[in-house]
């Protein structure tokens, strides 16, 4: 069968839209929903000393405060928490108030320094998160694997969490 390049170029939206709704609707219903893929979070070869000075540098100039996420593309918790992060209103609380930095922990045998620098006990458990402020002083540590267990916990709860840390 051959096809017109401008007929594929016309129903290629379509065709789109229509492989793409089942999932949009699948994740209106929340994670637990969502069948699990997988999604590239945390880089290994990121430097964390080098997120952070840059994410201070711009928390300074747009009075935000930094949120460091401690976690791996292993951990499931983790990706819930990416996707609560990207839901409304928490994506435009995020936007608005803070400057995200993924540190990836491994196996909790990575960034383990960076960890500890900033009193987050990730041998508790990941996704951990800590806050900072505009010029580095730590405000909040996650003690008690408060995160932990993102996939039984709602989107609101990552909205409580940020906005009682918001500048």
């Amino acid at each position: 069968m051959i096809f017109k390049l401008s007929t594929l170029l016309r129903t290629a939206p379509l065709v789109l839209t229509l492989a793409f709704a089942p999932s949009a609707q699948l994740l209106a219903q929340g994670p637990a929903a969502v069948p699990f893929v997988k999604k590239h979070i945390y880089s290994e070869t990121a430097d964390p000393r080098a997120d952070i000075a840059a994410a201070l540098a711009q928390a300074r100039r747009q009075h935000k405060r930094v949120i460091l996420d401690f976690g791996g593309d292993w951990c499931g918790d983790c990706q819930v928490l990416d996707i609560y992060f990207h839901q409304a209103p928490n994506a435009k609380l995020l936007a608005s108030h803070f400057i995200l930095v993924h540190i990836d922990i491994g196996h909790m045998d990575r960034n383990v320094e960076t960890a500890d620098k900033y009193q987050v006990p990730i041998r508790k458990g990941v996704p951990a998160l800590a806050v900072l402020d505009a010029h580095g002083k730590l405000l909040y540590s996650q003690q008690n694997k408060e995160f932990e267990n993102m996939r039984n916990m709602s989107s609101e709860s990552v909205t409580e969490f940020l906005n009682r840390w918001k500048a």
